[in-house]
């Protein structure tokens, strides 16, 4: 199964996509861990990223959607995968479709986690992320079954630096202007289904389990 998870930062798409790898077993796919991965790893387009990273400059789509292919190749999609925060404009999700076609294969639903402006607020500045693998939690909504610490590997959770209030409205901003279109552009391709991601994460699960069967 194909899946990607759409919304805002700060929706819930982190919290949702490790639910889906435990029932479905396959691997959750974000930019920037992959592209961390493929500079680490020496790929000629991790070397190629890493390039334009080392002069300040942003990595330029054709790289990225390069980068997605090599993943997407990988043996481990072979029973799907979960795109999380990618695409983030309407010529990467052109792209990607065009890589998708090109790989025979498709997205079989983008979730969308419906959630307002104000609430994301209040759940980012509360937000604690995992270094080490990734996972993340909410000091009210998702708290860690131990404070401060990551349920899945014990490592000691962090509060990331552009988590703070004033970032997040900006990056809100960035998001409905470049990102929302994306809105649709998935729906005129019959795949969005949208969920009310103000719910408990518990209840978001179950609604997003129950549009996927």
């Amino acid at each position: 199964m194909n899946i990607m998870l759409f919304g805002a930062p700060g929706a819930g798409k982190g919290t949702q996509a490790k639910f889906l790898i435990e029932k479905y077993g396959i691997p959750q796919i974000s930019t920037g861990d992959i592209l961390r991965a493929a500079i680490k790893a020496g790929t000629k387009m991790g070397l190629e990223a890493k390039k334009f990273m080392d002069e300040g400059s942003l990595v330029p789509d054709s790289t990225i959607i390069g980068i997605i292919k090599d993943r997407l190749n990988e043996d481990d999609c072979k029973k799907g995968f979960i795109l999380d925060g990618f695409p983030r404009t309407i010529p990467q999700a052109e792209a990607l479709e065009k890589l998708m076609e090109d790989m025979n294969i498709s997205l079989d639903r983008v979730i969308s986690l419906n959630v307002p402006d104000d609430l994301i607020v209040d759940r980012i500045t509360g937000r604690r992320v995992c270094p080490k693998c990734g996972a993340s939690f909410h000091v009210e909504f998702n708290p860690p079954k131990v404070k401060d610490i990551c349920d899945y590997c014990g490592e000691d959770l962090i509060i990331r630096k552009d988590d703070t209030a004033e970032t997040v409205v900006n990056r809100l901003a960035s998001y409905h202007a470049q990102t929302a279109p994306l809105f649709d552009f998935y729906s005129a391709r019959k795949v969005m289904a949208e969920v009310d991601g103000t719910k408990d994460v518990s209840e978001v699960k179950e609604d997003i389990f129950k549009i996927l069967g």
